[in-house]
């Protein structure tokens, strides 16, 4: 039998998918060309036939595609884009997707900006894969088989979540995988920086697609035995003879510009019990050093400088919390970052108490580096509930700031000796078994500017920082699938 592709696009009018069509047509697999449309009014396009749907990620959507398919394959596109196929790349999908034996199938790419080709390469799908938006590119190839029966299983009408609860299904079914390999371009029409597209996820206006995303993955890991119930252990805040009941931890390399600021929004606060300050400066050469050291007369400031010289931000942080004079409860301040006002530690050691938690995350604005607030504004990961923060956790890409722990239990985990990536990892692991506490008033400002670590960072580095939390993922799902076989 010959083998035989249906392609679905993305449809706004004639002008936007006119190349793209031309371009499949060139193609002998091509059997059908499906064009999804939204609108009310659809002009018609020779040798396509136009599918009416309720949006570009609807359940309803993935119900229209499946029924419509009678292909083997099914190649769907996910943006208004000019794709432009490389050669033979239809013929290297069906290939790869015979031999691998995949239910999805998604490709490395090109993108086309103003005229300029630069390269996307893509990561591999694995096992902790549970964002909502990974980065397939704009072309999802499916065995057509396996996407009708992952559709058959839809039981929840999503308007925004609809793609992604079929993708998870799909995984449940057969293997997602990468082709390594250049296989299409595509025009894209979003210019921002990644330090702008990281906070996508937690824009307010878009508070109830996330509530869709939550709830698809949590169904997903309910079938894959990866859900944990609201069942905690209690915290007794008895191990230890603690000097001071919190210490703030700071580790720093180069930030003689921010420094300062940051140490005297520590030294600022007012609290009802005793607490200091632990600097890891982690061997500055732009004046940091000098810096921390014009506060070192006030008793509470600790500056160390570790005879290592291979920590990261993690391993800076293991430091400070071993030292002899942490405090019960370490907080975190960012080098760059400053705490809102004077109430931010008191805030953050209540909610211990009153939460009965490990764990305390705060709620942050985003500001300049004037600190006037920047869009999205207020970042208060709502998504993070006392019912299905832990579950939702393994979906969302950060848990805000600032946090915070209770001391001895960090002291036992330990933090990734890493630079990214290594306080989500605590997260994750303090909420396998215990509740993690939310302040929801805004307590730090998050200062963004040339020389954060996520500013602007090129494709590669934003791989490599995505590749590692969703191993991070990975690991933790692992052991809690692992947890509700015992």
């Amino acid at each position: 039998m010959k083998t035989t592709i249906n392609c679905f696009l993305p449809y706004a009018d004639p002008a936007q998918v006119k190349a793209t069509v031309e371009g499949l047509k060139e193609s002998p697999l091509v059997s059908k060309i499906f064009l999804l449309a939204t609108g009310e009014h659809c002009e018609a396009v020779e040798g396509c036939e136009v599918i009416k749907t309720d949006g570009l990620n609807t359940s309803e959507k993935m119900k229209k595609i499946a029924a419509a398919a009678d292909a083997e394959y099914i190649l769907l596109c996910t943006k208004y884009n000019n794709l432009v196929m490389g050669y033979f790349a239809l013929d290297r999908f069906v290939k790869i997707a015979q031999d691998s034996k995949a239910g999805m199938l998604y490709a490395d790419s090109y993108t086309i900006v103003d005229g300029k080709k630069t390269n996307s390469p893509v990561i591999d799908y694995q096992f902790g894969s549970l964002r909502d938006d990974f980065g397939f590119g704009s072309v999802l190839f499916f065995n057509a088989a396996d996407f009708k029966k992952a559709a058959a299983g839809i039981d929840k009408d999503y308007k925004a979540a609809g793609l992604y609860d079929l993708r998870l299904r799909l995984s449940r079914i057969a293997p997602i995988v990468h082709i390594n390999e250049y296989l299409y371009s595509d025009v894209t029409v979003d210019n921002r920086k990644s330090g702008e597209k990281i906070f996508d996820y937690v824009d307010p206006k878009n508070r109830g697609v996330q509530i869709e995303m939550e709830d698809a993955c949590t169904a997903h890991l309910k079938e894959i035995g990866g859900y944990l119930a609201p069942k905690f252990t209690p915290i007794e805040f008895n191990k230890g003879d603690f000097e001071y009941e919190a210490s703030v931890i700071i580790p720093v390399r180069n930030r003689v510009r921010t420094i300062r600021d940051a140490i005297k929004s520590v030294l600022s606060q007012k609290a009802d019990f005793p607490f200091n300050l632990i600097i890891i400066d982690n061997h500055s050469t732009d004046g940091t050093s000098e810096a921390i050291e014009e506060f070192t007369s006030d008793p509470r400031v600790i500056h160390i400088i570790p005879e290592r010289d291979d920590l990261g931000i993690g391993g800076c942080w293991n430091a400070g919390v071993n030292h002899e004079k942490c405090g019960k409860f370490a907080v975190q301040l960012d080098s760059d970052d400053v705490y809102k006002d004077e109430t931010t530690l008191a805030k953050m050691v209540k909610a211990f108490y009153d939460q009965n938690c490990a764990m305390v995350v705060g709620t942050y604005m985003l500001t300049d580096i004037d600190m006037n607030m920047i869009p999205p504004g207020v970042i208060d990961h709502k998504e993070w509930t006392p019912e299905n923060g832990r579950n939702n956790a393994l979906r969302i890409n950060g848990l805000g700031a600032p946090r915070a722990f209770y001391t001895p239990l960090l002291r036992e985990i330990h933090v990734p000796n890493t630079s990214y990536g290594e306080d989500y990892a605590l997260g994750l692991a303090f909420s396998r078994h215990h509740q993690i506490g939310r302040v929801y008033d805004v307590v730090y400002l998050c200062r963004r500017w040339e020389d954060n670590s996520d500013a602007a960072l090129d494709i590669n580095k934003m791989n490599a920082n995505n590749l590692y939390k969703d191993r991070i993922r990975t690991w933790e799902l692992q052991a809690r699938c692992a947890m509700n076989k015992d």
